[in-house]
């Protein structure tokens, strides 16, 4: 019987290790995992590589992971909001690498490693400081840019229910990068609000399928909201 429901969060970031690469889903709160992080502050792993839309503000999610020396780099689009001084204070003193990424062409190397592509063409970025040292090429009069896709060893989600399975459904925005990264990822965790029946999610309304779910903890309606 196929059952990716864990009971714990430690149980959920099993085999999280030193160095791993780790997709973190959201859009500052909205998507993102918070519980899971602090999940894997607790676990212990460091030199991490976190790709995110961001580098984290305040004092909870990715700015605590920060905050606790486990990341050692940062591949986002917005490293910086008015809040986001753990980051800057490593970054200014070298003790955090950071590789920027345009939010489009982040989210199409992500889209790109799930769906098995080698490399894509993107106009974003060329004749800037982001395209220095790639290949650039002109197709139908246009200039592009050579990007290849983002792959992670974890994922880390946050969605609104999943069954069993871990089919999932998502809230409104918080759906934002979690579907691309449950798909890029070797292996996917998922927090939700609800796990429910199975066949009581729509067929027509799962967002992400099953097939892309490793592991899938029950975290209070709160955190999920």
């Amino acid at each position: 019987m196929i059952n990716k429901i864990v009971d714990t969060m430690s149980e959920a970031v099993a085999g999280l290790h030193d160095g791993a690469s780790i997709m973190i889903s959201g859009f500052g709160d909205a998507g993102a995992p918070a519980e899971l992080i602090e999940a894997v502050i607790a676990h212990g792993a460091t030199d991490l590589t976190i790709i995110s839309n961001n580098a984290g503000s305040g004092e909870t999610g990715i700015a605590a992971l920060i905050k606790a020396n486990r990341v050692r780099k940062v591949i986002c689009s917005f490293p910086r909001q008015a809040a986001s001084h753990h980051f800057d204070t490593r970054y200014r003193a070298g003790e955090i690498e950071l590789e920027l990424v345009p939010q489009g062409n982040l989210a199409a190397r992500i889209e790109a490693a799930g769906a098995g592509l080698g490399a894509i063409f993107t106009p974003t970025g060329y004749g800037t400081l982001l395209a220095e040292g790639k290949e650039t090429r002109e197709i139908d009069g246009r200039n592009y840019v050579l990007e290849y896709p983002i792959h992670a060893d974890f994922a880390l989600v946050k969605a609104r229910a999943a069954d069993r399975w871990g089919n999932l459904v998502y809230r409104k925005v918080a759906r934002n990068f979690g579907p691309i990264m449950a798909m890029a990822a070797r292996t996917t965790i998922v927090q939700v609000a609800e796990v429910v029946d199975l066949g009581a999610l729509d067929p027509e309304v799962i967002v992400t399928p099953g097939i892309f779910v490793n592991r899938v903890v029950r975290t209070s309606a709160a955190a999920n909201a």
